[in-house]
């Protein structure tokens, strides 16, 4: 049985314009995020890994505007999103229970990855304002899923905590993201010894601290930032 299902019309991914528009949702949100918010989230999951990393920090901002109901000018991620279908293909993503077990069903032959995560995205805005925060959030944690989008996304992803800033840009380029964030200039393999990881981070981390001079509202997003960029290096390396 369908659960929640979504359709997606985009360009053909040889047309020279880019655009999207959704068709037919049938998003439950009751019990948010309810079935509606899981195929959200899936959607975004299943596409987001293969999106072309120029795309990826642009997918992370219209997530943020969208979110705090700020006004999207077109086109947005080399897209624009539009109420017009004609000239445009359908992708249909399913969400389907077997009983007690639900799966996803995901359509994407003819359309790129970025089109499918757009088309979900600008769906979500277009929710309840009770329901879409939580699957926002969703989305921000499935942004980042590896693996398969299965059982083991929707009770891990589903209601989790919310994915930060820190995670989501770094999800783009992590090692460049890092560097930048920890101010360390790229060794000749493109990241940076563990000995000046950590030299850099221990100093970083003592000037953020309210202690000694960082500004309370700040500190705590400023310390987070430094130990992912450190991990990333540390792993890196």
């Amino acid at each position: 049985m369908i659960v929640a299902e979504l359709e997606i019309y985009h360009s053909r991914p040889i047309a020279p314009t880019r655009r999207i528009a959704l068709g037919r949702c049938n998003l439950p949100v009751d019990s948010v995020p309810g079935a509606g918010g899981m195929l959200l989230a899936g959607v975004v999951a299943h596409s987001a890994a293969n999106v072309e990393a120029d795309l990826r920090e642009g997918l992370v901002h219209l997530i943020e505007d969208l979110d705090n109901g700020r006004r999207c000018p077109q086109p947005r991620v080399k897209h624009r999103f539009q109420t017009d279908q004609v000239g445009l293909i359908k992708s249909t993503h399913r969400l389907v229970s077997n009983g007690d077990d639900l799966s996803f069903e995901f359509d994407d032959e003819l359309g790129r990855p970025v089109q499918q995560a757009l088309g979900a995205i600008y769906a979500t805005g277009g929710l309840p304002d009770e329901a879409k925060g939580e699957i926002f959030n969703a989305i921000r944690n499935a942004l980042l899923w590896i693996g398969d989008v299965d059982g083991r996304f929707i009770t891990e992803v589903m209601g989790g905590r919310k994915a930060s800033m820190a995670e989501l840009l770094s999800w783009n380029d992590p090692v460049v993201w890092a560097l930048e964030i920890l101010g360390i200039e790229a060794d000749d393999g493109g990241g940076a010894s563990k000995r000046v990881v950590q030299r850099r981070f221990r100093s970083l981390l003592r000037d953020a601290h309210p202690d000694h001079g960082g500004l309370d509202d700040d500190a705590a997003q400023r310390i987070a930032d430094l130990t992912e960029a450190r991990r990333i290096l540390l792993a890196a390396g």
